[in-house]
């Protein structure tokens, strides 16, 4: 009964952490704040998660809901998957409110560097003509990716928030098609 009880509380801390870090970002989200959202005290914040970086690491789950590169034609990779990139991130702010904090918090960068490794790399290893260079081309597609993000979603360059999502996968999704398929 107990165990169900923690388990339940464990999982109101982390729907209060994930609204509430997507609504206020890293640094000014608190664990009070968090905790009065849960409807708990904030001593059970801490003794679940210790501290604020272990929660934003807890809460930051985030399925990046890659494509299966095999039912896409070579050819469009590229533009498919800055498409794909995109749209998740138009659909979720709980991935700008990681890019946020990675910037200055060392564990929403090990958080951001899990996500994409563990999501992007298979995927890319997949679609590249030589999977030991998987890891130097996800990387690559990687900065693309975080820094379209950056500019369009926390900057909010205005040219590239008025850019139609198509129309900024067509200029990026070439570079990215490069760095799956060009020999190295």
């Amino acid at each position: 009964m107990a165990e169900r009880r923690s388990d339940a509380t464990r999982a109101a801390i982390l729907v209060a952490a994930r609204e509430r870090f997507a609504r206020d970002g890293y640094e000014r989200a608190t664990i009070r704040a968090i905790a009065a959202d849960a409807d708990i005290d904030p001593s059970m914040v801490m003794r679940y998660y210790g501290n604020k970086e272990k929660l934003f690491a807890a809460a930051a789950e985030f399925d990046l809901r890659l494509p299966d590169v095999s039912a896409i034609p070579p050819g469009e990779l590229g533009v498919t998957l800055t498409g794909h990139f995109l749209r998740r991130w138009e659909g979720d702010e709980t991935l700008t409110a990681l890019l946020r904090a990675a910037a200055t918090n060392q564990a929403a960068a090990d958080r951001m560097r899990e996500i994409f490794g563990a999501q992007l790399l298979p995927v890319v290893a997949a679609a590249c003509t030589d999977p030991r260079e998987a890891p130097r081309r996800a990387a690559l597609i990687a900065s693309q990716m975080l820094g379209l993000a950056l500019c369009r979603f926390v900057l909010r360059l205005p040219p590239l928030v008025a850019m139609p999502a198509a129309e900024a996968a067509a200029w990026i999704g070439p570079t990215v098609q490069r760095y799956l398929t060009s020999p190295s």
